[in-house]
């Protein structure tokens, strides 16, 4: 059984007894209050109905002594009396005490007439008899005090056996509500264990688990059977853990290989020629030529001296602008050796982007690629240019050549970056890695444009961004 499964079935149960808890106070409050309600109404309307009519009396003993004071509250305490009278009516009594119940009601009929006679012959001026019809008034209302008291008499008589029924029925249900309550919190306890046991005590072993893997630990031993979603992931992370030492294992094997490779390649570079060697070298050949009067052969050897020193230095830190373009003219310095007036390179550049970083080695590799693919095969008027400007979004970089051009498809490739898009006689570095190099530099794409006709040349502009850059 799943998880929610056991949870949809253990909480509504203990929903459920919680309600049928509640619901048998409630229908035992219910009929206790019923049966309150039904025998203190009778009683409060007797008791109210006996208070209104000595009120009543009073009034019309204060009006029969000063008849000019008003009657309006006088009216008022009638008609309350005649309000009450209907309702202890409308109610009736019990069957032992209901020709008490009509006496009590003519008895308070009779009062209202002989007070309405009162007040007739108090407005005729005939003193003598309003005050006879105050004192039989004044009798009924003694009448109606001993009739509303039997009356209450005789309703808490009748009421009696039927109270005592009401507490012995409230004493069972609150012995019966005990119960349940009892049963409702044994039931949420055992809920609790059963949750514990069947969820978060597999959850710690999870835990436990987790860190035991964090740890390096990976040696899980078999854990217990479940057929849920716990029992799931429990085998979930035993398979993780059997495919981490599997995989553990195998880079064991591959750091190895690995090592084992990079002996062989520090083998191959001790048995190169050593770089510092050949600067000397390139020295001396310089030094030899300035001696023997070859000023150009010495600048050349200069110059390709400096070529290779900035071209073996680490790819992963970035250059200036300002050490690109100097690499830049010593490179076009060596080619223009070769080439002579058969090209020319121009540069023009705004000396404020001079502090730009960019990547080592990003431009030469272009201005290589437009000296021997663009405009190596032409005899004369050949010219190489490189333009850079400072605008709102950064730094503009152009080089341009009015060679050959490329086709449109060899161009697309370049852009999407795939592998063999260009021929492999260029000496450095290919114009796919350098623009792979920018994009992982700056975090940016879309950083290169290319401009490309058969026969008219090629524009290659590349933006830096302004403020970014990266490791």
């Amino acid at each position: 059984m799943t998880i929610r499964a056991k949870l949809l079935i253990g909480i509504p149960l203990l929903v459920v007894l919680a309600n049928t808890i509640a619901f048998f106070v409630f229908q035992s409050g219910k009929v206790v209050q019923r049966s309150y309600d039904e025998m203190l109404g009778r009683i409060l309307l007797i008791e109210q109905s006996t208070e209104w009519a000595d009120t009543n009396l009073k009034l019309l003993y204060a009006f029969l002594l000063d008849p000019r004071i008003d009657q309006a509250e006088m009216k008022s305490a009638g008609g309350q009396l005649e309000r009450l009278s209907g309702e202890i009516k409308q109610e009736g009594g019990q069957t032992d005490v209901s020709f008490t119940l009509e006496d009590y009601i003519s008895m308070t009929a009779s009062f209202l007439e002989q007070k309405q006679a009162a007040i007739q012959a108090s407005a005729s001026e005939d003193p003598q008899i309003a005050f006879e019809h105050y004192a039989e008034a004044e009798k009924i209302v003694g009448y109606i005090r001993e009739e509303g008291q039997q009356l209450v008499d005789a309703e808490l008589a009748f009421y009696r056996p039927i109270i005592q029924n009401i507490r012995e029925e409230n004493d069972r249900m609150n012995r019966l509500g005990a119960a349940l309550f009892g049963m409702n919190a044994l039931m949420g306890v055992l809920l609790a264990v059963w949750a514990s046991r069947s969820i978060t005590g597999p959850v710690g072993r999870l835990v436990g688990l987790a860190k035991q893997i964090a740890t390096g630990n990976l040696d899980i031993g078999p854990q217990p059977s479940r057929d849920d979603e716990l029992g799931i992931l429990s085998n979930a992370i035993q398979q993780m853990s059997a495919d981490l030492s599997v995989l553990i294992e195998r880079d064991k094997k591959s750091l190895e290989m690995q090592r084992l490779v990079k002996e062989l390649e520090l083998q191959a570079l001790q048995s190169q020629i050593n770089p510092h060697f050949l600067f000397n070298t390139l020295n001396v050949l310089s030094r030899l030529a300035l001696l023997e009067g070859a000023d150009r052969t010495s600048d050349l050897i200069v110059s390709m001296s400096n070529l290779l020193r900035y071209s073996l230095q680490k790819l992963d830190k970035p250059v200036t602008l300002q050490d690109e373009i100097a690499h830049i003219q010593e490179y076009a310095a060596i080619q223009q050796a070769r080439f002579r007036e058969r090209i020319r390179f121009e540069l023009d550049f705004d000396p404020s982007v001079l502090q730009e970083e960019i990547p080592a080695l990003t431009l030469q590799p272009i201005v290589e690629n437009a000296f021997l693919h663009g405009v190596a095969n032409m005899e004369s008027g050949a010219v190489i240019s490189l333009v850079l400007r400072r605008t709102g979004g950064g730094v503009w970089i152009e080089i341009s050549d009015n060679g050959v051009g490329m086709p449109e498809e060899t161009l697309q490739s370049i852009l999407r970056l795939e592998a063999g898009a260009e021929s492999g006689k260029s000496t450095g570095l290919g114009t796919r890695n350098v623009l792979k190099r920018l994009q992982l530099f700056f975090g940016e794409e879309n950083l290169v444009r290319i401009h490309s006709r058969l026969g008219q040349g090629t524009t290659i502009t590349i933006r830096i961004p302004a403020g970014k850059g990266g490791e």
